[in-house]
């Protein structure tokens, strides 16, 4: 007599984690003596309803075309819509609550999209969905799939006054890629030092160089 035997059903659930790099350009300047200090904001809805704060960015004093170098790890579900809002302030007080910091404009957008494009630039938003003035946001996605790590200790000497203007030196390292250079690190400032040894840190290869070693990066120090 012939048997029949169930078989388990396939799992069909697939994520990858994937790395967001977040920028804006020409921001509302909401400072009078001034330009506005940047921050953006992430929150996530999968499921339909609630939105949760993910993370956020390092704030950029007096600057209207930030670069972040904070970037944001997300796990991609294929199977899922994950709605995203990045939104951007400027960021007044040292309170961690965004509500009394001036809103320079929102980006709501899927996940899946972000990730099909591998790179994004939309204008930014009000709440009332009004033009946020010229407000843009570009985000870049890349999935993580090499985890090899590079070691730094960075220390500079007799830097020039006449080239920084001010001695708060800070260091920013920059990946090649198809449309340009792309900010991987920025380090710590060191506040009145013409001589100034930074904290040890490590950077991903991937987003170094995108994980060729024999890649050029590019290298800017720069003073805050």
């Amino acid at each position: 007599m012939a048997s029949a035997v169930a078989s388990a059903p396939r799992a069909t659930h697939l994520t990858t984690k994937v790395e967001l790099t977040i920028s804006c350009e020409n921001l509302m300047d909401m400072d009078i003596l001034s330009k506005s200090d940047p921050l953006c904001a992430l929150y996530i809805n999968a499921s339909g309803s609630h939105w949760y704060e993910f993370g956020r960015t390092e704030m950029i004093l007096n600057c209207l075309n930030p670069k972040f170098a904070r970037k944001f790890v997300i796990d991609y579900n294929f199977e899922m819509v994950q709605r995203l809002r990045f939104c951007v302030y400027d960021i007044d007080n040292s309170t961690y609550d965004l509500s009394d910091d001036d809103f320079l404009g929102e980006l709501e957008c899927t996940l899946g999209q972000i990730v099909s494009n591998r790179q994004m630039t939309r204008p930014l938003l009000l709440k009332d969905r009004r033009p946020a003035g010229i407000g843009t946001i570009t985000i870049c996605a890349e999935e993580i799939t090499d985890t090899r790590v590079a070691n730094f200790e960075v220390s500079a000497r007799r830097l020039d006054k006449k080239f920084l203007w001010w001695s708060d030196p800070f260091l920013e390292f920059y990946k090649q890629t198809e449309t340009g250079w792309q900010l991987a690190h920025r380090t710590e400032v060191v506040y009145n030092n013409m001589n100034p040894v930074w904290r040890p840190f490590r950077i991903s290869l991937r987003a170094l160089c995108g994980g060729d070693v024999e890649k050029p990066i590019k290298q800017c120090l720069s003073s805050s």
